[in-house]
């Protein structure tokens, strides 16, 4: 490990660490002041494949919802899945209340305190397990995000692509890791990564790293990390029918497995290999359609309303007065807005 530069990128976090509502400064860490392990854990699974700017607004409100872990556990689960929708990859909500409800259960409602410890508990991955054991515990685990992939690509000058590259870059990224406060080192190569070492135009000139940067010294930083190309996505297409009622609208709870498991939506025609026949035989008229973009895919939408007069065979009433177009996630929302003019009530 290169004390030197771990020193030099330390000192450099001391004075241009981002203000997050999760994290604790390095001027108040050093007051003594310790990072909430149940805060941590929440902001890395909000931010898994997710932007901080997205993220933010979301932490906010769960954690003036449910301030503790204890909290969450007791929370409904469709009250988690209303606060989370628009947050994509649905998942990862489900798997915060197995792990909240675990910690409560198995721990006495406090994360343990290693990575190893971490590991054991639901919904916690090597890197997650690796960020909370850093950031709250100061243990000396390395943590790797895409942030510190390109700036260990560019330091060492790996031109193996990604996701080839990882195992090399983790292990790298283990050599700069230093025993003395390993967490706010974690956060300053991410925040490095973020602000200085960014994916475009790298800001080299005021970069702690860049008298020892491989990349730079040969003029090929803004071409690291390669990447593998991927391949195109397939575009799949399908239906959602929202009937309504003056008072009350047709939705469905989906499986807690699969796309978008567990949220609330509107009844869809099996295009996520869930879904089925129209709700009911009614005159059914075509708004337009709705695209939404997957991880995997992409969504084209035929979106249907009518009026019910008669039960229908899937789904279930939800009074306007209860109903929350906030707790759909996005592709459903983008029906609502689309049919909101046409539902009447």
């Amino acid at each position: 490990m290169d004390q030197a530069l771990s020193d030099q990128l330390l000192q450099w976090y001391d004075r241009h660490a981002r203000v997050m509502p999760w994290r604790v400064s390095p001027a108040d860490r050093a007051e003594g002041l310790r990072p909430d392990p149940y805060r941590i854990w929440l902001s890395e699974v909000m931010l898994q494949q997710t932007t901080v700017a997205a993220v933010k607004d979301y932490f906010h409100r769960f954690t003036a919802r449910w301030p503790t872990v204890t909290a969450l556990a007791q929370a409904e689960d469709a009250d988690v899945m209303g606060e989370w929708a628009g947050l994509g990859y649905y998942a990862r909500a489900r798997n915060l209340l197995k792990c909240a409800r675990a910690v409560v259960a198995d721990h006495g409602g406090r994360f343990p305190d290693t990575r190893s410890g971490l590991l054991t508990l639901p919904g916690i991955g090597p890197y997650t397990a690796s960020a909370i054991a850093a950031i709250a515990h100061d243990e000396a685990a390395t943590v790797v995000d895409g942030n510190v992939e390109r700036v260990m690509a560019r330091m060492f000058c790996v031109e193996t692509p990604l996701p080839a590259a990882k195992p090399d870059l983790t292990a790298m990224a283990e050599s700069l890791t230093p025993a003395q406060r390993p967490g706010d080192y974690a956060q300053g190569v991410m925040d490095l990564g973020a602000t200085i070492c960014t994916p475009r135009n790298p800001a080299c000139g005021i970069c702690p790293w860049s008298h020892a940067c491989k990349a730079r010294a040969l003029g090929v930083q803004s071409n690291l990390p390669r990447k593998t190309p991927k391949a195109d996505k397939p575009t799949r297409q399908g239906t959602l029918w929202l009937g309504h009622r003056p008072d009350a609208l047709l939705l469905e709870r989906r499986p807690d497995k699969g796309l978008l498991g567990g949220m609330l939506g509107f009844p869809g025609d099996g295009w996520d290999g869930a879904g089925g026949p129209m709700p009911a035989q009614a005159d059914w008229q075509r708004l337009g359609e709705v695209r939404h973009t997957f991880t995997h895919f992409h969504l084209i939408l035929q979106v249907m309303t009518a009026e019910l007069f008669t039960s229908p065979e899937r789904g279930e009433w939800v009074g306007r007065a209860d109903f929350r177009p906030s707790d759909l996630p996005t592709v459903m929302r983008k029906a609502f807005d689309l049919a909101r003019d046409s539902l009447g009530g």
